[in-house]
């Protein structure tokens, strides 16, 4: 059975999406450990409601140069887990973090990577871009992560069309749709056939 460790930030819908596939049966995994930068992110009560460790790393709990790069890395270890979630995980990863998990680590996007990804680009900046950008269709990608934002080797994606209607608002709550989805079916995956059969080409 897959180990997944998931760091997660504010509110955990993604998180959700994981725990209620796994607990349906749909996806052969545990997750053995929520990691969270914020201690009030109500991502923490809902892991804590299914049974699963929690804990808050971040600069208030490490604020000397890399320590908490080096906590991050040894708190990780020590769950084994098989894979690493970032979902909606608003804080870049460390040196050591990023080389010790190497190509063990997948982030979601709620955008058509490589379009409206990089730094600066989260929540719903990325749909007010889209929108901007008069596109005519948003999805979500789930990528591996390496040392820069939003740029490693693309896992899955899935399409959105853009609505003349959409507001931000509205363009948002599709997208996350798609992205829960698309998570759940992309872990599913990797737990059966391995990486190498989601790489996008």
């Amino acid at each position: 059975m897959m180990r997944i460790a998931v760091l997660v930030s504010h509110g955990g819908s993604v998180l959700q999406a994981v725990i209620d596939a796994i607990e349906a049966g749909n996806l052969p995994a545990q997750i053995v450990l929520a990691i969270s930068n914020n201690s009030r992110a109500p991502a923490l009560k809902r892991a804590i409601a299914h049974g699963i460790a929690t804990i808050h790393l971040s600069s208030h709990t490490h604020p000397q140069g890399n320590d908490l790069d080096i906590e991050m890395r040894r708190v990780l270890k020590a769950s084994n887990p098989d894979w690493i979630l970032l979902a909606g995980y608003m804080k870049r990863l460390g040196p050591q973090t990023l080389e010790e998990f190497r190509d063990r680590i997948i982030n979601t996007h709620p955008a058509l990577l490589p379009r409206h990804g990089g730094k600066g680009f989260y929540g719903r900046r990325v749909h007010q871009a889209v929108l901007d950008a008069g596109d005519s269709e948003s999805g979500a990608t789930v990528h591996l992560v390496d040392n820069e934002y939003d740029s490693g080797p693309i896992l899955s994606q899935v399409r959105v069309p853009v609505k003349a209607s959409d507001s931000v608002e509205s363009l948002e709550l599709r997208v996350q749709e798609a992205e829960r989805n698309l998570i759940t079916t992309t872990l599913t995956n990797l737990a059966v056939n391995g990486v190498g059969t989601c790489l996008a080409v």
